[in-house]
Protein backbone atom coordinates (compact mmCIF):
# COMPACT_ATOMS: atom_id res chain seq x y z
CA UNK A 1 0.00 0.00 0.00
CA UNK A 2 1.03 3.59 -0.61
CA UNK A 3 2.07 5.64 2.42
CA UNK A 4 -1.00 7.84 2.06
CA UNK A 5 -3.25 4.75 1.97
CA UNK A 6 -1.63 3.33 5.13
CA UNK A 7 -2.12 6.63 6.94
CA UNK A 8 -5.75 6.77 5.87
CA UNK A 9 -6.22 3.21 7.12
CA UNK A 10 -4.80 4.15 10.55
CA UNK A 11 -6.92 7.31 10.73
CA UNK A 12 -10.04 5.22 10.03
CA UNK A 13 -9.02 2.80 12.80
CA UNK A 14 -8.49 5.71 15.19
CA UNK A 15 -11.91 7.11 14.37
CA UNK A 16 -13.39 3.73 15.24
CA UNK A 17 -11.44 3.60 18.53
CA UNK A 18 -12.91 6.93 19.64
CA UNK A 19 -16.16 5.08 20.27
CA UNK A 20 -14.68 2.25 22.34
CA UNK A 21 -11.87 3.82 24.41
CA UNK A 22 -12.45 6.52 27.08
CA UNK A 23 -11.60 9.99 25.80
CA UNK A 24 -8.74 10.66 28.20
CA UNK A 25 -7.13 7.29 27.48
CA UNK A 26 -7.63 7.82 23.75
CA UNK A 27 -5.94 11.23 23.86
CA UNK A 28 -3.12 9.88 26.00
CA UNK A 29 -2.24 6.63 24.22
CA UNK A 30 -3.91 6.38 20.80
CA UNK A 31 -3.88 9.89 19.38
CA UNK A 32 -0.06 10.39 19.43
CA UNK A 33 0.67 7.06 17.67
CA UNK A 34 1.72 7.04 14.04
CA UNK A 35 1.61 4.21 11.53
CA UNK A 36 4.84 3.10 9.85
CA UNK A 37 3.82 0.10 7.78
CA UNK A 38 1.05 -2.33 6.85
CA UNK A 39 1.96 -5.57 5.06
CA UNK A 40 -1.54 -6.96 4.83
CA UNK A 41 -1.26 -8.96 8.04
CA UNK A 42 0.37 -6.68 10.64
CA UNK A 43 -0.03 -2.97 11.23
CA UNK A 44 3.22 -1.47 12.59
CA UNK A 45 2.71 1.53 14.87
CA UNK A 46 5.15 3.98 16.45
CA UNK A 47 4.55 5.56 19.84
CA UNK A 48 6.14 8.51 21.60
CA UNK A 49 5.45 7.06 25.05
CA UNK A 50 7.68 4.29 26.39
CA UNK A 51 4.83 2.88 28.49
CA UNK A 52 2.38 2.67 25.60
CA UNK A 53 3.11 -0.89 24.35
CA UNK A 54 2.59 -2.29 27.85
CA UNK A 55 -0.43 -0.14 28.72
CA UNK A 56 -2.26 -0.64 25.43
CA UNK A 57 -1.73 -4.40 25.33
CA UNK A 58 -2.92 -4.70 28.94
CA UNK A 59 -5.94 -2.42 28.74
CA UNK A 60 -7.15 -1.86 25.17
CA UNK A 61 -5.98 -4.86 23.17
CA UNK A 62 -9.45 -6.23 22.36
CA UNK A 63 -10.78 -2.81 21.30
CA UNK A 64 -7.88 -2.29 18.89
CA UNK A 65 -8.16 -5.77 17.37
CA UNK A 66 -11.90 -5.27 16.82
CA UNK A 67 -11.40 -1.85 15.22
CA UNK A 68 -8.61 -3.14 12.98
CA UNK A 69 -10.74 -6.08 11.86
CA UNK A 70 -13.71 -3.82 11.13
CA UNK A 71 -11.62 -1.45 8.96
CA UNK A 72 -9.43 -4.03 7.19
CA UNK A 73 -12.19 -6.62 6.87
CA UNK A 74 -10.08 -9.46 8.25
CA UNK A 75 -8.17 -10.70 11.30
CA UNK A 76 -5.14 -8.41 11.47
CA UNK A 77 -2.47 -8.05 14.13
CA UNK A 78 -0.62 -4.97 15.25
CA UNK A 79 2.80 -4.16 16.69
CA UNK A 80 3.80 -1.06 18.69
CA UNK A 81 7.37 0.28 18.86
CA UNK A 82 8.66 3.14 20.99
CA UNK A 83 10.57 5.76 18.95
CA UNK A 84 12.93 7.91 21.02
CA UNK A 85 13.56 10.54 18.32
CA UNK A 86 9.86 10.95 17.65
CA UNK A 87 9.28 11.18 21.40
CA UNK A 88 11.79 14.01 21.72
CA UNK A 89 10.11 15.89 18.87
CA UNK A 90 6.67 15.26 20.39
CA UNK A 91 7.80 16.54 23.79
CA UNK A 92 9.15 19.76 22.29
CA UNK A 93 5.91 20.36 20.41
CA UNK A 94 3.87 19.72 23.55
CA UNK A 95 5.99 22.19 25.52
CA UNK A 96 5.35 24.83 22.88
CA UNK A 97 1.64 24.03 22.89
CA UNK A 98 1.55 24.20 26.69
CA UNK A 99 3.27 27.59 26.65
CA UNK A 100 0.74 28.89 24.12
CA UNK A 101 -2.16 27.55 26.20
CA UNK A 102 -0.71 29.10 29.35
CA UNK A 103 -0.59 32.49 27.70
CA UNK A 104 -4.11 32.15 26.39
CA UNK A 105 -6.02 30.47 29.23
CA UNK A 106 -6.08 30.24 33.01
CA UNK A 107 -7.62 26.76 33.08
CA UNK A 108 -6.20 24.41 35.71
CA UNK A 109 -7.81 21.30 34.21
CA UNK A 110 -5.19 18.57 33.64
CA UNK A 111 -4.70 17.49 30.03
CA UNK A 112 -4.08 13.94 28.82
CA UNK A 113 -0.40 14.81 28.47
CA UNK A 114 -0.26 16.12 32.04
CA UNK A 115 -1.69 12.82 33.25
CA UNK A 116 0.84 10.82 31.24
CA UNK A 117 3.67 12.91 32.62
CA UNK A 118 2.61 12.24 36.20
CA UNK A 119 2.34 8.52 35.45
CA UNK A 120 5.85 8.34 34.06
CA UNK A 121 7.76 10.67 36.34
CA UNK A 122 5.65 11.18 39.44
CA UNK A 123 3.70 8.03 40.16
CA UNK A 124 6.74 5.72 39.79
CA UNK A 125 4.52 2.65 39.35
CA UNK A 126 5.13 -0.73 37.75
CA UNK A 127 2.05 -1.17 35.59
CA UNK A 128 2.08 -4.95 35.86
CA UNK A 129 0.73 -4.66 39.42
CA UNK A 130 -3.04 -4.45 39.01
CA UNK A 131 -6.06 -5.71 40.92
CA UNK A 132 -7.02 -7.82 37.91
CA UNK A 133 -3.93 -10.04 38.20
CA UNK A 134 -3.80 -10.28 42.00
CA UNK A 135 -4.91 -13.74 43.11
CA UNK A 136 -7.07 -13.42 46.22
CA UNK A 137 -6.90 -16.20 48.81
CA UNK A 138 -7.88 -16.55 52.44
CA UNK A 139 -4.42 -15.19 53.28
CA UNK A 140 -5.10 -11.87 51.53
CA UNK A 141 -8.88 -11.49 51.23
CA UNK A 142 -9.26 -8.74 53.83
CA UNK A 143 -6.18 -6.83 52.65
CA UNK A 144 -7.38 -6.96 49.04
CA UNK A 145 -10.86 -5.73 49.98
CA UNK A 146 -9.40 -2.86 52.00
CA UNK A 147 -7.00 -1.89 49.19
CA UNK A 148 -9.78 -1.89 46.58
CA UNK A 149 -11.99 0.24 48.84
CA UNK A 150 -9.16 2.78 49.17
CA UNK A 151 -8.61 2.79 45.40
CA UNK A 152 -12.28 3.47 44.75
CA UNK A 153 -12.60 6.15 47.44
CA UNK A 154 -9.22 7.68 48.32
CA UNK A 155 -9.12 9.40 51.72
CA UNK A 156 -12.75 8.49 52.42
CA UNK A 157 -12.11 5.31 54.42
CA UNK A 158 -9.07 3.57 55.88
CA UNK A 159 -6.64 6.47 55.97
CA UNK A 160 -3.92 5.51 56.41
CA UNK A 161 -4.08 1.94 55.16
CA UNK A 162 -1.23 -0.05 56.73
CA UNK A 163 -0.49 -3.45 55.12
CA UNK A 164 2.03 -5.74 56.81
CA UNK A 165 3.42 -9.22 56.26
CA UNK A 166 6.59 -11.10 55.36
CA UNK A 167 8.54 -10.33 52.21
CA UNK A 168 7.15 -11.59 48.92
CA UNK A 169 3.50 -12.00 49.89
CA UNK A 170 1.98 -9.28 47.67
CA UNK A 171 2.06 -6.10 49.75
CA UNK A 172 3.75 -4.10 47.00
CA UNK A 173 1.40 -5.57 44.41
CA UNK A 174 -1.67 -4.39 46.32
CA UNK A 175 -0.17 -0.98 47.06
CA UNK A 176 0.76 -0.33 43.44
CA UNK A 177 -2.60 -1.71 42.28
CA UNK A 178 -4.20 1.12 44.27
CA UNK A 179 -2.07 3.66 42.42
CA UNK A 180 -2.70 2.01 39.06
CA UNK A 181 -6.47 2.01 39.60
CA UNK A 182 -6.54 5.67 40.66
CA UNK A 183 -4.42 6.86 37.73
CA UNK A 184 -6.71 5.20 35.19
CA UNK A 185 -10.02 5.94 36.90
CA UNK A 186 -9.37 9.23 38.72
CA UNK A 187 -6.77 10.91 36.48
CA UNK A 188 -7.03 14.29 38.21
CA UNK A 189 -5.51 12.83 41.37
CA UNK A 190 -1.73 12.94 41.78
CA UNK A 191 -0.18 9.65 42.87
CA UNK A 192 3.35 8.92 44.08
CA UNK A 193 4.92 5.61 45.05
CA UNK A 194 8.25 5.47 46.90
CA UNK A 195 10.32 2.83 48.63
CA UNK A 196 11.46 3.95 52.08
CA UNK A 197 15.09 3.19 51.21
CA UNK A 198 14.83 5.48 48.17
CA UNK A 199 13.20 8.17 50.29
CA UNK A 200 16.04 7.96 52.83
CA UNK A 201 18.71 8.15 50.11
CA UNK A 202 17.00 11.11 48.47
CA UNK A 203 16.73 12.89 51.81
CA UNK A 204 20.43 12.36 52.55
CA UNK A 205 21.36 13.69 49.11
CA UNK A 206 19.33 16.85 49.70
CA UNK A 207 20.90 17.34 53.14
CA UNK A 208 24.44 17.30 51.79
CA UNK A 209 26.36 20.54 52.06
CA UNK A 210 26.77 22.90 49.17
CA UNK A 211 24.36 25.13 47.28
CA UNK A 212 20.99 26.20 48.52
CA UNK A 213 20.22 23.43 51.00
CA UNK A 214 17.03 25.08 52.26
CA UNK A 215 15.73 25.43 48.72
CA UNK A 216 16.53 21.79 47.97
CA UNK A 217 14.82 20.59 51.13
CA UNK A 218 11.70 22.61 50.42
CA UNK A 219 11.46 21.08 46.92
CA UNK A 220 12.01 17.64 48.42
CA UNK A 221 9.23 18.12 50.96
CA UNK A 222 6.76 19.45 48.41
CA UNK A 223 7.50 16.50 46.14
CA UNK A 224 5.88 14.19 48.70
CA UNK A 225 3.36 16.57 50.21
CA UNK A 226 1.91 18.04 47.02
CA UNK A 227 0.15 14.78 46.07
CA UNK A 228 -3.29 13.28 46.59
CA UNK A 229 -2.14 9.70 47.21
CA UNK A 230 1.20 8.76 48.77
CA UNK A 231 2.28 5.11 48.72
CA UNK A 232 5.22 4.33 51.05
CA UNK A 233 6.71 0.83 50.72
CA UNK A 234 8.77 -1.03 53.38
CA UNK A 235 8.39 1.55 56.15
CA UNK A 236 10.40 -0.69 58.51
CA UNK A 237 13.56 0.82 56.95
CA UNK A 238 12.82 3.95 58.98
CA UNK A 239 14.18 2.13 62.01
CA UNK A 240 16.78 4.24 63.88
CA UNK A 241 16.80 6.95 61.20
CA UNK A 242 15.80 9.83 63.44
CA UNK A 243 15.85 12.68 60.93
CA UNK A 244 13.94 10.65 58.35
CA UNK A 245 11.30 9.80 60.96
CA UNK A 246 10.90 13.51 61.63
CA UNK A 247 10.38 14.23 57.92
CA UNK A 248 7.90 11.37 57.53
CA UNK A 249 5.99 12.60 60.59
CA UNK A 250 5.51 16.09 59.15
CA UNK A 251 4.72 14.73 55.68
CA UNK A 252 2.13 12.38 57.19
CA UNK A 253 0.48 15.20 59.12
CA UNK A 254 0.49 17.53 56.12
CA UNK A 255 -1.21 14.95 53.90
CA UNK A 256 -3.65 13.64 56.49
CA UNK A 257 -4.71 17.11 57.59
CA UNK A 258 -5.43 17.97 53.95
CA UNK A 259 -7.51 14.81 53.48
CA UNK A 260 -5.00 13.03 51.24
CA UNK A 261 -4.71 9.24 51.13
CA UNK A 262 -1.69 7.47 52.65
CA UNK A 263 -0.88 3.78 52.13
CA UNK A 264 2.01 2.12 53.95
CA UNK A 265 3.53 -1.36 53.81
CA UNK A 266 5.84 -3.05 56.30
CA UNK A 267 7.13 -6.51 57.15
CA UNK A 268 5.83 -6.06 60.70
CA UNK A 269 3.29 -4.21 62.83
CA UNK A 270 4.04 -0.59 63.76
CA UNK A 271 4.52 -1.58 67.41
CA UNK A 272 7.19 -4.10 66.35
CA UNK A 273 9.40 -1.57 64.54
CA UNK A 274 12.21 -0.78 67.00
CA UNK A 275 12.86 2.90 67.82
CA UNK A 276 9.67 4.05 66.06
CA UNK A 277 8.43 7.09 68.03
CA UNK A 278 5.03 6.76 69.66
CA UNK A 279 3.65 9.71 67.71
CA UNK A 280 4.47 7.97 64.41
CA UNK A 281 3.28 4.56 65.61
CA UNK A 282 -0.10 5.92 66.68
CA UNK A 283 -0.52 7.70 63.35
CA UNK A 284 0.27 4.53 61.41
CA UNK A 285 -2.34 2.72 63.51
CA UNK A 286 -5.06 5.36 63.32
CA UNK A 287 -6.58 4.08 60.06
CA UNK A 288 -6.78 0.38 59.20
CA UNK A 289 -4.01 -2.16 59.81
CA UNK A 290 -4.31 -5.38 57.78
CA UNK A 291 -1.99 -8.31 57.26
CA UNK A 292 -1.11 -10.70 54.44
CA UNK A 293 0.02 -14.19 55.43
CA UNK A 294 1.66 -16.95 53.36
CA UNK A 295 -0.82 -18.39 50.82
CA UNK A 296 -2.32 -21.82 51.40
CA UNK A 297 -1.89 -24.67 48.91
CA UNK A 298 -5.01 -23.88 46.87
CA UNK A 299 -4.06 -20.22 46.58
CA UNK A 300 -0.50 -21.11 45.55
CA UNK A 301 -1.84 -23.33 42.78
CA UNK A 302 -4.22 -20.56 41.64
CA UNK A 303 -1.31 -18.08 41.57
CA UNK A 304 0.76 -20.43 39.40
CA UNK A 305 -2.16 -21.03 37.06
CA UNK A 306 -2.63 -17.27 36.76
CA UNK A 307 1.07 -16.79 35.97
CA UNK A 308 0.84 -19.43 33.24
CA UNK A 309 -2.20 -17.75 31.68
CA UNK A 310 -0.53 -14.32 31.72
CA UNK A 311 2.60 -15.74 30.06
CA UNK A 312 0.59 -17.94 27.64
CA UNK A 313 2.48 -20.97 28.93
CA UNK A 314 0.91 -24.43 28.70
CA UNK A 315 1.78 -26.71 31.61
CA UNK A 316 0.45 -29.88 33.18
CA UNK A 317 -1.60 -29.16 36.30
CA UNK A 318 0.74 -31.52 38.20
CA UNK A 319 3.51 -28.96 37.60
CA UNK A 320 1.55 -26.35 39.55
CA UNK A 321 0.94 -28.83 42.37
CA UNK A 322 4.62 -29.79 42.51
CA UNK A 323 5.79 -26.17 42.72
CA UNK A 324 3.04 -25.27 45.22
CA UNK A 325 4.07 -28.16 47.46
CA UNK A 326 7.73 -27.17 47.48
CA UNK A 327 7.62 -23.37 47.60
CA UNK A 328 5.38 -22.49 50.51
CA UNK A 329 6.69 -19.28 52.04
CA UNK A 330 5.72 -16.53 49.62
CA UNK A 331 4.48 -15.55 46.19
CA UNK A 332 7.85 -14.27 45.04
CA UNK A 333 9.53 -17.66 45.32
CA UNK A 334 6.55 -19.28 43.60
CA UNK A 335 6.91 -16.89 40.69
CA UNK A 336 10.68 -17.43 40.60
CA UNK A 337 10.25 -21.22 40.44
CA UNK A 338 7.63 -20.98 37.70
CA UNK A 339 9.72 -18.55 35.66
CA UNK A 340 12.70 -20.88 35.92
CA UNK A 341 10.91 -24.02 34.69
CA UNK A 342 9.02 -22.16 31.94
CA UNK A 343 12.25 -20.51 30.70
CA UNK A 344 14.08 -23.84 30.63
CA UNK A 345 11.19 -25.46 28.79
CA UNK A 346 11.21 -22.65 26.24
CA UNK A 347 14.98 -22.87 25.73
CA UNK A 348 14.92 -26.64 25.33
CA UNK A 349 11.73 -26.55 23.20
CA UNK A 350 10.01 -29.15 25.34
CA UNK A 351 6.65 -29.55 27.08
CA UNK A 352 6.36 -28.32 30.65
CA UNK A 353 5.62 -31.63 32.40
CA UNK A 354 5.97 -32.77 35.99
CA UNK A 355 9.09 -34.78 35.15
CA UNK A 356 10.69 -31.76 33.52
CA UNK A 357 9.86 -29.49 36.48
CA UNK A 358 11.33 -32.02 38.91
CA UNK A 359 14.51 -32.19 36.84
CA UNK A 360 14.93 -28.40 36.68
CA UNK A 361 14.01 -27.48 40.26
CA UNK A 362 15.38 -30.61 41.99
CA UNK A 363 13.52 -29.58 45.15
CA UNK A 364 14.22 -32.80 47.03
CA UNK A 365 17.98 -32.41 46.70
CA UNK A 366 17.79 -28.71 47.55
CA UNK A 367 15.93 -29.40 50.78
CA UNK A 368 18.58 -31.93 51.80
CA UNK A 369 21.44 -29.67 50.82
CA UNK A 370 21.02 -26.68 53.15
CA UNK A 371 19.00 -26.44 56.38
CA UNK A 372 18.82 -23.90 59.17
CA UNK A 373 20.72 -26.36 61.36
CA UNK A 374 23.56 -26.63 58.82
CA UNK A 375 23.72 -22.85 58.56
CA UNK A 376 23.78 -22.44 62.34
CA UNK A 377 26.61 -25.00 62.66
CA UNK A 378 28.61 -23.38 59.84
CA UNK A 379 28.18 -19.92 61.38
CA UNK A 380 29.17 -21.22 64.81
CA UNK A 381 32.24 -22.88 63.35
CA UNK A 382 33.27 -19.66 61.62
CA UNK A 383 32.85 -17.47 64.72
CA UNK A 384 33.92 -20.03 67.32
CA UNK A 385 30.56 -20.40 69.09
CA UNK A 386 28.21 -23.37 69.44
CA UNK A 387 24.63 -23.90 68.32
CA UNK A 388 23.77 -24.24 72.01
CA UNK A 389 25.04 -20.67 72.47
CA UNK A 390 22.69 -19.50 69.72
CA UNK A 391 19.73 -21.12 71.42
CA UNK A 392 20.61 -19.79 74.86
CA UNK A 393 19.56 -16.49 76.43
CA UNK A 394 23.18 -15.31 76.46
CA UNK A 395 23.65 -11.62 75.68
CA UNK A 396 27.34 -12.09 74.92
CA UNK A 397 28.27 -9.74 72.09
CA UNK A 398 30.11 -12.37 70.07
CA UNK A 399 27.19 -14.82 70.32
CA UNK A 400 24.63 -12.15 69.42
CA UNK A 401 26.63 -10.94 66.42
CA UNK A 402 27.13 -14.48 65.14
CA UNK A 403 23.43 -15.24 65.64
CA UNK A 404 22.48 -12.18 63.59
CA UNK A 405 24.56 -13.53 60.71
CA UNK A 406 23.11 -17.04 61.04
CA UNK A 407 19.56 -15.67 60.93
CA UNK A 408 20.32 -13.54 57.87
CA UNK A 409 21.85 -16.44 55.94
CA UNK A 410 19.07 -18.82 56.99
CA UNK A 411 16.48 -16.42 55.64
CA UNK A 412 18.36 -15.77 52.38
CA UNK A 413 19.22 -19.39 51.55
CA UNK A 414 16.27 -21.40 52.83
CA UNK A 415 13.59 -18.72 52.33
CA UNK A 416 11.97 -20.06 55.50
CA UNK A 417 9.54 -17.72 57.21
CA UNK A 418 10.77 -15.62 60.13
CA UNK A 419 8.42 -17.62 62.33
CA UNK A 420 10.19 -20.88 61.34
CA UNK A 421 13.62 -19.37 61.91
CA UNK A 422 12.51 -17.97 65.27
CA UNK A 423 11.27 -21.41 66.29
CA UNK A 424 14.68 -22.94 65.53
CA UNK A 425 16.64 -20.30 67.46
CA UNK A 426 14.13 -20.26 70.30
CA UNK A 427 13.66 -16.51 69.94
CA UNK A 428 10.88 -14.06 69.17
CA UNK A 429 9.76 -13.39 65.62
CA UNK A 430 10.63 -9.69 65.98
CA UNK A 431 14.17 -10.58 67.08
CA UNK A 432 14.66 -12.50 63.82
CA UNK A 433 13.36 -9.53 61.83
CA UNK A 434 15.81 -7.25 63.60
CA UNK A 435 18.74 -9.62 62.99
CA UNK A 436 17.99 -9.94 59.30
CA UNK A 437 17.55 -6.22 58.80
CA UNK A 438 20.72 -5.37 60.74
CA UNK A 439 22.93 -7.65 58.67
CA UNK A 440 21.26 -6.59 55.43
CA UNK A 441 22.07 -2.95 56.20
CA UNK A 442 25.59 -3.67 57.47
CA UNK A 443 26.43 -5.62 54.32
CA UNK A 444 26.06 -2.46 52.27
CA UNK A 445 29.28 -1.02 53.71
CA UNK A 446 31.10 -3.78 55.65
CA UNK A 447 33.48 -5.67 53.34
CA UNK A 448 34.66 -7.94 56.16
CA UNK A 449 31.08 -8.98 56.87
CA UNK A 450 30.48 -9.61 53.16
CA UNK A 451 33.44 -12.00 53.10
CA UNK A 452 32.24 -13.74 56.28
CA UNK A 453 28.75 -14.32 54.86
CA UNK A 454 30.18 -15.74 51.63
CA UNK A 455 32.50 -18.09 53.52
CA UNK A 456 29.72 -19.31 55.82
CA UNK A 457 27.47 -20.00 52.82
CA UNK A 458 30.19 -22.18 51.32
CA UNK A 459 30.63 -24.06 54.62
CA UNK A 460 26.87 -24.66 54.90
CA UNK A 461 26.59 -25.95 51.34
CA UNK A 462 29.35 -28.58 51.72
Amino acid sequence: MEVSDVKKLWNDIKSELKHSIPLLAYQMWIEPMEVSQYDGNIISLITVHSLAPQVIKSNYNSQILEAVKKITGKETGYHITYDGELAEKYTKEKKKEFARQKRGTSSDEPTANDNLAQMQSLANLNLKYKFSNFVVGENSRFAHAAAFTVAQNPAKKYNPLFIYGDSGLGKTHLMQAIGHYIIFNKPKLRVRYIKTEEYVNELIKNLQHGGERNVRMEKFRQKYRNVDVLLIDDIQFLESKTYTMEEIFHTFDSLHNNNKQIVITSDRLPKDIPTLPARLRTRFEMGLVVDITPPDFETRVAILNNLAEQASVKADFTVFEYIANNFVNNVRELEGAFNKVSAFADIEKTDLTLEFAQKVLNCEAQRKAVTIDKIAKATGEYYGVSVADFLSTSRNQRVSSARHVAVYIAREITQKSFESIAEYFNKKHTTMLYSHMKIKNDLLTDKELQNAVNEIKKLAEK
